[in-house]
């Protein structure tokens, strides 16, 4: 073969998502299955959401508005800033790479949790750049430990708040203390896509440092609180002069006209967002309560999802799990061997959880 693939692609491997319900059902024989693994909405997207759908269908030979207005204009209308700072594209994957296409050269340094969100490190390797991993501090994020690894090289910070996989946060007051040690040089990503679930009270509203930090760059998506997962839309909020940047090198067409449509209507139903909300909350709270009759260490959590320590092997517990038509996400593909990160559920999705979990165990 005459071709040369870029070392930086040899060095990659390949994303392992949670499994699909028809591949566990074509695999297992089994009829029902339930999804507790990929963080999706159990209650499924806005009614509102699905009538938006409806009516696109006699479009769908349309290419869709490459300038994202009419959801750009939803945005800036919800949150307060001027559309010129926002930014869209398939997913936080996606804006999470355009960003390490960007700015990252050969060599250069980006400063990531130990335990946190895959992609951060596999963009940077994409790049030639150097992944410098920070330990956890209690199963959070160490944002004092991360602040201090800057040096010369350090071109990005990814501070995933809420944390996956394990659903901390670091406060305002922690934020505020190493803010102003990071030098101007260094981009200050904050990567939100669980910021609706999150019912702290000490949570950091970055977008009221926008404004201060102009290295500062806010991800978030559709995909969780809203359930649009599988339409792929995500969206940043930076200065008006780093989303001319990323504009450049995100495609015209990437997010497609359904994902737009749908975007703007999910923004408009506000009481199905609550109802989302609502069910996570009581759904957080049973399997807080389940886990403690069980003696299972947990770590609380501010998304839709809880990391349970089985104290166990964790693929011996997923595999009788799957067995029983329940897909959860093994700690050790997430560097927590011995742990299970569940997606909050239905009521009655998270009650089945607990009966086959405690059977399992």
């Amino acid at each position: 073969m005459g071709y040369t693939v870029r070392k930086e692609i040899l060095g990659l491997g390949v994303y392992k998502a949670g499994k699909p319900i028809s591949e566990v059902k074509r695999e297992l024989g089994l009829e029902e299955v339930i999804k507790l693994a990929s963080n999706e909405n159990p209650l499924g997207c806005s009614p509102k959401v699905k009538v938006a759908l409806r009516e696109l269908i006699e479009e769908t030979h349309m290419y869709p508005d490459a300038s994202n207005y009419e959801l750009k204009d939803a945005l800036s209308a919800k949150l307060g800033v001027n559309p010129d700072k926002i930014f869209c594209s398939t997913g936080s994957d996606s804006l999470i790479r355009v960003i390490c296409n960007t700015f990252l050269e050969h060599d250069d340094e980006a400063i990531m949790a130990e335990i946190t969100f895959p992609r951060y490190e596999a963009s940077t390797r994409l790049m030639g750049g150097n992944s410098v991993i920070i330990p956890m501090d209690n199963n959070g994020l160490h944002i004092e430990k991360m602040v201090e690894a800057i040096t010369e090289k350090t071109k990005i910070i990814w501070f995933c708040n809420p944390n996956n996989p394990t659903g901390t946060i670091f406060t305002k007051s922690q934020f505020v203390n190493v803010l102003n040690r990071i030098p101007n040089h260094v981009l200050i990503i904050m990567d939100e896509a669980y910021i609706e679930y999150v019912t702290s009270e000490e949570f950091p509203n970055s977008l009221e440092f926008l404004d201060d930090y102009p290295n500062m760059i806010i991800l978030r998506t559709f995909s969780k609180a809203y359930g649009l997962a599988s339409l792929r839309c995500g969206y940043g909020i930076a200065s008006e002069e780093l989303t001319s940047y990323f504009n450049r090198v995100i495609g015209p067409f990437d997010v497609n006209l359904y994902a737009q449509k749908a975007a703007v209507a999910a923004l408009k139903d506000e009481e199905f967002l609550k109802l989302v909300l609502e069910t996570n909350v009581s759904g957080k709270e049973y399997l807080y309560e389940q886990f403690k009759l069980m003696k299972l260490p947990y770590i609380e959590t501010n998304a839709n999802f809880v990391m349970v320590n089985t104290k166990i092997d964790d693929k011996e517990v997923f595999d009788k799990l799957l067995r029983k038509g329940i897909i959860v996400r093994p700690g050790h593909l997430l560097g927590m061997p011995g742990w299970l990160r569940v997606t909050i559920g239905t009521e009655k999705q998270n009650k089945l959880f607990i009966k086959i979990l405690s059977e399992s165990l």
